[in-house]
């Protein structure tokens, strides 16, 4: 949190500063601006360079982990089938919500024009406007070393996917070395995210300093509209839990509203899906969930889904287009959209602004989007966030809910998997533990 203050600190005052230099008329604001460009500019290259290791390294580690933890358990298996399907839909509500918003309460013309000629950026490209059938021709790629050199990132993304569902398959002595050697790889690149990420303050000072210069005061409410926007579309994905636990769970709307309250709190006061695990337990109980049923999935919900995430990165991205004034073919919208439901698997064990860019950045790219917007973004991340947390912890539950009515409670295996959460602090659970594994990885990473 205080890195989140600092981040937002750097943002005002980048923005005072260059508002305040413009108003009184100072001399040297051409080359001030042009230096603080430079110096956004250097650090937004030192994120953009660790995309393609790190989505890569990720998504395999992640599906292996997916994978694991439903081999030899039904509950498990339930839980990971659903959760899957529960982030494509999510993710779908996003691409028909989040343009629909916008074109009924978009930007304020005059501020969208003044932001986007206020960022320096290098990579504008066109959107993607071909017709369906090239789209599907275009993601699987012919050569993946030349996906990944061009940045293409759903057909890079689709081979990284199958690779690591192939090598899932594979016996334990072949594919734990490849595993670990991924897994290595991205603890790398984390730590260098790690140090780039303690440069923010002084990269998102230099951006919002250009941008308070060239657009002056509608930056901040341009920066207002934006937090409404992206948090709406976390809200939709919030409230699908309750027609899945209605309806999916046969429980009462008032008993699971009553019962999920709880977590939520703990949700909104930790901004952590890890924490609110003891009370979401709770909450499964006093809605009749089988315990065998619930200390399987909640684990498997809080170590490797977080439905929110898709949606509102979906909408972060699809923002960055409205807000740079890049119209976006059904076929862009559809990449981002691939993009973000599954590169989600290998994102959520990692820390809050690790994850935003990481996982917002390969979106952009798909959908011919420049990431430097994002550099300011996520210096007001803090709002939505409370919206993904508490989102994805009544979705867990409902979830859980609907679980738990879809057959025979567990395994043999289900059973000593369930059993780990009644050891106490000592016996933490090996789902959760893989939850905090990356985080852990990345507070190591801190200089």
């Amino acid at each position: 949190m205080a890195r989140t203050w600092l981040i937002l600190s750097s943002l005002v005052a980048g923005l005072a500063l260059g508002v305040g230099w413009t108003r009184l008329g100072l001399a040297g604001l051409t080359d001030a601006v042009s230096i603080a460009d430079s110096i956004g500019g250097v650090w937004l290259d030192g994120l953009r360079m660790t995309i393609i290791p790190l989505v890569v390294s990720l998504l395999i580690t992640g599906i292996a982990k997916t994978v694991d933890s439903a081999r030899g358990d039904r509950v498990a298996m339930r839980s990971v089938v659903t959760f899957i399907a529960l982030l494509w839909i999510s993710t779908a509500m996003a691409a028909v919500l989040v343009p629909a918003l916008l074109g009924i309460f978009p930007m304020p013309a005059e501020a969208a024009r003044s932001l986007a000629a206020s960022l320096t950026t290098s990579a504008h490209v066109e959107a993607p406007t071909v017709g369906i059938a090239a789209f599907l021709r275009s993601i699987v790629p012919t050569n993946p070393i030349a996906a990944a050199a061009n940045d293409a990132l759903l057909p890079l993304i689709l081979f990284t996917a199958v690779f690591a569902v192939a090598l899932a398959r594979l016996p334990a002595a072949q594919r734990e070395p490849v595993t670990a050697f991924f897994d290595t790889i991205a603890s790398a690149v984390l730590l260098i995210v790690g140090w780039v990420l303690a440069l923010a303050p002084i990269g998102v000072l230099a951006l919002a300093f250009g941008v308070g210069a060239r657009a002056g005061t509608s930056a901040i409410g341009a920066l207002a509209h934006y937090v409404v926007i992206v948090s709406s579309a976390g809200l939709a994905a919030w409230a699908l839990a309750y027609p899945v636990a209605v309806f999916g769970g046969r429980v009462r709307l008032l008993a699971f509203a009553k019962a999920v309250a709880p977590a939520q709190a703990v949700a909104l006061s930790t901004q952590s899906s890890l924490a609110s695990l003891p009370p979401m337990l709770k909450a499964s109980a006093d809605l009749g969930v089988d315990r065998s049923v619930s200390r399987v999935s909640l684990p498997v919900a809080v170590a490797i889904f977080r439905v929110t995430s898709p949606a509102m990165n979906l909408a972060v991205a699809i923002y960055v287009a409205h807000w740079l004034g890049l119209p976006l073919a059904p076929s862009a919208i559809a990449a981002g959209a691939a993009v973000a439901a599954i590169t989600t698997i290998g994102s959520v064990s990692l820390p809050g602004q690790v994850s935003f860019l990481t996982s917002i950045a390969p979106i952009c790219v798909a959908m011919g989007i420049p990431i430097e917007p994002l550099a300011l973004l996520i210096a007001v991340e803090m709002i939505p966030d409370l919206v993904r947390t508490v989102g994805n912890v009544t979705m867990d539950v409902a979830a859980t809910t609907a679980i738990a009515r879809m057959g025979p409670a567990h395994s043999a295996v289900g059973d000593a998997g369930a059993e780990g959460l009644d050891g106490g602090e000592g016996a933490a659970p090996s789902l959760p533990a893989l939850a905090t594994a990356r985080a852990h990885e990345f507070e190591g990473a801190k200089p």
